[in-house]
C-alpha cells in the first residue's frame, strides 16, 4: 500500500486467541495450530488471522521451543524478519504502527533485518532466500550486515525442508529479475549449498561463435531474463535445460568446447533434482521432456511435415517451444526455427490435433501379421502419410501396407 502496489493477499494479526476466532468465523479453519494462525474464508476469500505472539530459543533454525500470546503488537514486530515487513495498518483508524524504522527503509531502498541479522537468520533459515527475493523483487540494496551473516549461516541451509527450498525458488524465478536472483544466490554461495549442479555451470566456457554471451551461467541467467510470460515450468526447464554441460564438456583438437549429449545429462539431472525438490509428478515430467528435447528444435526444418505436425500437436509444444525462443534470443539469435514453427501453427490454424489412426494393430493382425517391432514402424509409416495428406481413407492405408509387404518380401528375396 505504501509503495502504490497491489497486494495479492491480506494477512491480519490479532490479539484475539485463535479459539476466539474459531467462535467468530463459522469458516476457519487451523493451518498453524502451535503459532496461533487461523485461516478465515470471508465471502470466499481467504485470510490468515494469526494472534500477537513472541517466539524464544530458536534450536533448529526453524522452529521456536516457546510460543508466548501477548496483547502488544510492538512485541509481535519484534519477532518478524524484516523492517519493511513489520509494520501494521489499522484499518478502523487508518493508522500505520511502524515500531522497527520500515517506512524509513521504505523510502531509502534498504532491505534491513529487524535486529541483528545473524540473529533473524539463526531463526529461520529460510529467511536467507528471503533476502534475495524480497531485494530483487524491490530493486533494494542490502543492509551492511546482512551480507556476512549471509555468508556465516549459508551451509545451514541445508537443514530446510525441499518443499520450502522449492517454494521460495519458484518466488523467485516466476517474480521481476529472476535473472538477478540467481547471480546473487550464487554470489553468496547459496546455490553451492541448495542447488550444487547450478552452480557448477558457471565458469564452464562456450564457443563464442554459438555464445558469445558468455559461460553455461550467463547463458541460463540471460534466458531467464528474457521469459515473456514467467511461469514454473518453463523457469525450471530454463534453469536445468543446460545443468549436464559440466559433465559432458570436451574440447576437440582446435580447442573448440563440444557438449555431446547433454540434452540427456540435462534430463537425467533434472529429473533427480526435482525429485529432490518434490515437484509434482506432472510439472516434473514436462519439464524433464522439454530438457531432454531442446535440442531437437534446431533442425525442425529438416523434418518431414508429418514430423513436426506431431511436434506441434504434443501437450508440451509450447512449453518447449518458449524454451527454444529463450535459448535462440540468449545465444546466437538465429531465430529461424521459431518463425518457421509460428507460421506452421498459422497455417494449421485449430487443427493442432491429430486426427484419429486409419489403422490400429488389430488392423495388422487381421491382415496376418505378427504383433512385433515392425508394427510400429508400419503404423509410423502410414501416420505420416495420412499427416501429410497423401493417404485419407482407410482403404487407402490398407492398400499402403500391402504395398509396403510386397515392397518388403521382394527385398528379401
Amino acid at each position: 500500500m505504501l509503495l502504490g502496489r497491489e497486494s495479492k493477499d491480506i494477512d491480519i494479526v490479532t490479539s484475539a486467541k485463535p479459539d476466539e476466532v474459531v467462535n467468530i468465523f463459522p469458516r476457519s479453519y487451523e493451518i498453524g495450530a502451535a503459532f496461533g494462525i487461523i485461516n478465515v474464508v470471508v465471502d470466499d476469500t481467504s485470510f490468515e488471522v494469526a494472534t500477537f505472539r513472541e517466539e524464544h530459543e530458536y534450536l533448529d533454525g526453524r522452529h521456536p521451543t516457546e510460543v508466548k500470546y501477548t496483547d502488544n503488537p510492538e512485541t509481535d514486530a519484534l519477532r518478524r524478519d524484516f523492517t519493511i515487513n513489520g509494520m501494521f495498518y489499522d484499518p478502523s483508524d487508518g493508522k500505520i504502527y511502524d515500531f522497527v524504522g520500515g517506512r524509513d527503509d521504505l523510502s531509502k531502498g534498504i532491505l534491513r533485518t529487524i535486529g541483528k541479522a545473524e540473529d533473524r537468520f539463526a531463526e529461520d533459515y529460510l529467511r536467507i532466500l528471503r533476502t534475495v527475493r524480497f531485494c530483487v523483487r524491490f530493486g533494494y540494496e542490502l543492509s551492511e550486515d546482512i551480507r556476512p551473516a549471509v555468508l556465516k549461516l549459508v551451509g545451514r541451509l541445508n537443514v530446510l525442508s525441499a518443499e520450502r527450498i522449492r517454494d521460495e525458488f519458484n518466488k523467485m524465478l516466476t517474480g521481476p529479475e529472476p535473472d538477478r536472483a540467481l547471480r546473487m544466490m550464487l554470489e553468496m554461495g547459496i546455490l553451492r549449498e541448495i542447488l550444487p549442479e547450478i552452480a557448477e555451470m558457471s565458469g564452464v566456457t562456450q564457443h563464442p561463435e554459438y555464445h558469445p554471451e558468455g559461460d553455461v551461467f550467463e547463458h541460463t541467467a540471460l534466458m531467464l531474463s528474457h521469459m515473456a510470460f514467467p511461469d514454473i515450468e518453463i523457469a525450471w526447464a530454463i534453469l536445468l535445460h543446460d545443468v549436464g554441460k559440466p559433465l559432458t564438456k570436451t574440447t576437440g583438437d582446435d580447442g573448440v568446447e563440444h557438449f555431446y549429449t547433454h540434452e540427456q545429462k540435462s534430463a537425467e539431472l533434472a529429473g533427480n533434482i526435482l525429485k529432490r525438490l518434490r515437484f509434482p509428478a506432472k510439472s516434473a515430467a514436462n519439464i524433464v521432456h522439454a530438457v531432454r528435447q531442446h535440442m531437437r528444435y534446431a533442425h525442425v526444418q529438416e523434418m518431414r511435415p508429418a514430423k513436426w505436425k506431431r511436434l506441434i500437436a504434443e501437450e508440451t509444444f509450447p512449453l518447449e517451444l518458449e524454451l527454444h525462443r529463450t535459448d535462440c534470443i540468449s545465444s546466437h539469435k538465429l531465430m529461424n526455427s521459431f518463425t518457421f514453427l509460428l507460421d506452421r501453427m498459422n497455417e494449421l490454424a485449430n487443427e493442432v490435433k491429430l486426427p484419429p489412426p486409419l489403422v490400429t494393430g488389430k488392423d495388422l493382425i487381421a491382415l496376418g501379421m505378427k504383433p512385433g517391432p515392425e508394427f510400429g514402424e508400419i503404423l509410423e509409416n502410414i501416420a505420416d502419410l495420412q499427416l501429410e495428406g497423401k493417404i485419407s481413407t482407410r482403404e487407402e492405408a490398407l492398400k499402403q501396407i500391402f504395398f509396403l509387404q510386397q515392397e518388403k518380401n521382394t527385398n528379401k528375396k
